[in-house]
């Protein structure tokens, strides 16, 4: 079993950064694909960004160019810049070859 926990996250004006990190309980350098996903409010969780252990990166369209993910051998992070009112949510990350979550962190964007 994999355990994850984000941090990070907190309220930032708009336009500004944040950087999130989601802490593995073990090591996720061989075949392990990680995902941010996050959940607005009154919405559904929708996925963001993910990247694999060859560091192959990819996006979601409301993200990319603002977004960036990368990883280390335990620990995926998440800088996200230019942020927007819409980035309002709750921040999950998610191994999907451990079928695990992390309990989430609030990024909270101010107009």
């Amino acid at each position: 079993q994999l355990h994850l926990v984000e941090s990070g996250g907190g309220l930032v004006q708009a336009g500004g950064s944040l950087r999130l990190s989601c802490a593995a309980s073990g090591n996720i350098e061989n075949g392990v694909a990680v995902a941010w996903y996050r959940q607005p409010p009154g919405k559904q969780r929708e996925w963001v960004a993910g990247i694999t252990s060859g560091r192959s990166e990819t996006y979601a369209h409301a993200v990319k160019g603002r977004f960036s993910i990368s990883r280390d051998n335990v620990t995926v992070y998440l800088q996200m810049n230019s942020l927007k009112p819409e980035d309002t949510a709750v921040y999950y990350c998610h191994a999907p070859t451990f079928n695990s979550w992390g309990p989430g962190t609030q990024v909270t964007v101010s107009s």
